[in-house]
């Protein structure tokens, strides 16, 4: 058995999501939150006050100094992630940065070519990969169960309303369903397909007034008959559902953002379900994957490996490239 030594975290942006990681925290056994850091040091002080965090900074270059930090959760917009990836890992600190892991595949690849050099643990936390039912999931395609996956539907979509000024539509802060919502459905056809990334991509978007992506639908091809189909929208709303098709039957995932339950459907013979009910939605299980990774001397998750989380950053690249979509960072 691992030993369950306490491990120290700092968070990097005392933001909504980072909200969400801090209060589910405790629900991961031997997690310590010991700093947090932001650009304002008001707010990363409120942030402190709310979760009992003992130190709080204005800067990341702080948090990066402080020695009680093992580990830090990077919650900052998807611009930044970058430059406090590589800030940590310079102060050699873990890394567990939330998704989109960067704006493009060549950010993300410097980030884990330098956790490489400094012998560090890095992971993009995507966390659905680590809710017991979307486990579940694995296990069944890994033994077969529903036979050669041929088929791959996916969606996420959500309608956030019109803020030209909000994060999701304002495109200096790396706004548009892509980077926030569609690659949820992105990275699931990547595990659903074993991390192989599609031979060929066709793709219908939706630009809107502010110039980001509002909504896509993406067809992608990996050879054999193997396809997904994957639709994304901040401007409507969807049902957020995932259902992988073999040769033997099928696996039904409703809402797989936050999966509850996932069905097994073999052919010719009654339904299996899983069911887990999370406690609160879900958000600490990558913590929990983070901190056995660190106590078993291990720099990367295999349910997600660094590799895999490049790759599916440059399928991204690969998608809006015949949009002409670029950031500002990337002009």
């Amino acid at each position: 058995m691992t030993e369950q030594r306490i491990v120290k975290w700092g968070i990097m942006g005392p933001g909504g999501i980072s909200d969400n990681f801090a209060t589910e925290l405790p629900h991961a056994p031997g997690a310590e939150l010991v700093a947090v850091a932001g650009r304002s040091l008001d707010k990363a002080q409120a942030f402190a006050e709310k979760f009992g965090i003992p130190r709080a900074y204005g800067s990341c270059e702080e948090l990066a100094a402080d020695p009680d930090v093992e580990i830090v959760y990077i919650g900052t917009l998807h611009p930044i992630h970058k430059e406090n990836a590589l800030t940590l890992l310079r102060g050699g600190k873990s890394v567990l940065c939330e998704k989109p892991f960067t704006i493009n595949a060549a950010e993300a690849r410097e980030i884990a070519d330098l956790a490489r050099q400094k012998g560090l643990f890095l992971m993009e936390a995507m966390w659905t990969r680590y809710l017991p039912a979307i486990v579940k999931v694995r296990e069944w395609l890994d033994s077969g169960a529903i036979g050669d996956v041929r088929i791959l539907k996916a969606e996420f979509g959500f309608d956030a309303g019109w803020n030209p000024e909000g994060r999701l539509l304002n495109k200096e802060k790396g706004g548009g369903t892509l980077l926030d919502a569609g690659i949820y459905p992105v990275s699931f056809a990547s595990m659903v397909y074993g991390g192989e990334q599609p031979s060929k991509i066709a793709s219908s978007v939706l630009i809107g007034e502010t110039g980001v992506d509002e909504q896509f639908s993406l067809l992608f091809e990996y050879g054999g008959g193997r396809t997904a189909a994957l639709h994304s929208s901040v401007r409507l709303s969807m049902t957020n559902d995932a259902v992988i098709y073999g040769t033997k039957g099928r696996i039904e995932i409703p809402g797989f953002l936050f999966a509850k339950t996932a069905t097994l459907h073999v052919n010719g013979e009654e339904p299996i379900v899983f069911k887990h009910e999370l406690e609160p939605s879900g958000h600490f299980y990558q913590a929990i994957e983070a901190m056995e990774c660190l106590r078993e001397g291990r720099k990367e998750s295999q349910v997600l490996t660094v590799d895999e989380t490049v790759r599916i950053m440059e399928t991204l690249d690969r998608i809006r490239e015949p949009w002409g979509l670029k950031y500002p960072s990337e002009a």
